[in-house]
């Protein structure tokens, strides 16, 4: 069962939209390639908002996500396209349906 979870938000510069949108559907395959990754979704929030939800069995899996690939490659990004630093809020999943 899933109970640790991150919900990220990100505000696109001006002009940027296309490009994050680009950078998440690209983050998909390190996503599943992270074992301890139970759910990943990257979402459309609004024309410049964009959001980011994943859960994990377990505060380490959280925690390696928070240290990982896209993490790495969204800070490497971020002043380029993020008209504000990405607000990343650590959240427990109370209830999940899963396939």
């Amino acid at each position: 069962m899933v109970r640790f979870a991150l919900l990220a938000r990100l505000v696109a510069k001006p002009g940027k939209e296309a490009d994050v949108a680009a950078f998440l559907e690209s983050a998909l395959p390190l996503a599943r390639a992270e074992a301890d990754t139970t759910v990943w979704f990257a979402i459309r929030l609004s024309d410049r908002e964009f959001g980011v939800f994943d859960a994990f069995p377990h505060e380490a899996g959280r925690q390696a996500h928070l240290t990982g690939p896209i993490a790495a490659a969204l800070m490497a990004k971020a002043s380029e396209l993020l008209a504000e630093p990405p607000r990343i809020d650590k959240v427990d999943v109370l209830a999940a349906k899963l396939p």
